[in-house]
């Protein structure tokens, strides 16, 4: 026999509620698992930006070492304090090269300390003897001028630019330890772009 038009009638209502019960019980699983994607997401990001910004130092740090040289600056790493406050130690500073007869009392000048000696020495420039050829320099931090006068021949240029502490740095990254650890920390950044953008989707 035929079903009656009652119990169709409840067999189409139940069908629909447990069609309803399902979509329900669906939300619900989605709102639990929200905040847990929200937070992976959330680090996914945080990993991404991390591995940017490491990748992106070391870039900057060697750009400092090697552009520089094609526009005709040398750099040099400050060992010593006698030209502090203005060139505290371990700062980095840019030296380009120009005619000696145009340097002027009161620039900083890179020097040789002698023919014979490799040594380096940027010092403050007190009177430029343009007939004698020679320099008579100062360090800031010391109490008297250098005893002897610095010889053209000696000159190596002028300082352009004076970067506070980060001659350390760019010192450490041209040994072989440096250029590892360089090596190490962008394959760092590059692992937390790749997980960053797989926590991400």
């Amino acid at each position: 026999m035929g079903e009656t038009e009652g119990a169709r009638k409840r067999k189409i209502q139940e069908a629909k509620a447990q069609e309803t019960a399902e979509e329900i019980k669906k939300e619900e699983i989605k709102k639990e698992a929200r905040p847990g994607e929200k937070r992976r997401r959330r680090s996914g990001k945080i990993c991404s930006a991390i591995g940017t910004i490491l990748i992106v130092a070391v870039i900057l740090l060697c750009s400092m070492l090697v552009l520089p040289g094609f526009f005709g600056y040398h750099m040099y790493h400050v060992l010593s304090g006698s030209m502090e406050p203005a060139m505290p130690v371990g700062s980095l500073i840019y030296v380009r090269e120009e005619q000696p007869e145009e340097v002027e009392a009161d620039d900083i000048i890179a020097f040789y300390g002698s023919m014979e000696d490799s040594g380096i020495i940027t010092h403050r420039v007190i009177k430029n003897n343009v007939v004698s050829g020679t320099f008579r320099t100062k360090g800031d931090a010391n109490g008297e001028e250098d005893p002897l006068p610095v010889s053209y021949d000696n000159y190596i240029g002028s300082v352009a630019v004076t970067v506070p502490y980060v001659g350390i740095v760019l010192t450490s990254m041209t040994s072989l330890y440096g250029k590892i650890a360089a090596v190490c920390v962008v394959l760092l950044g590059v692992v937390l772009n790749l997980i960053g953008s797989r926590q991400g989707r």
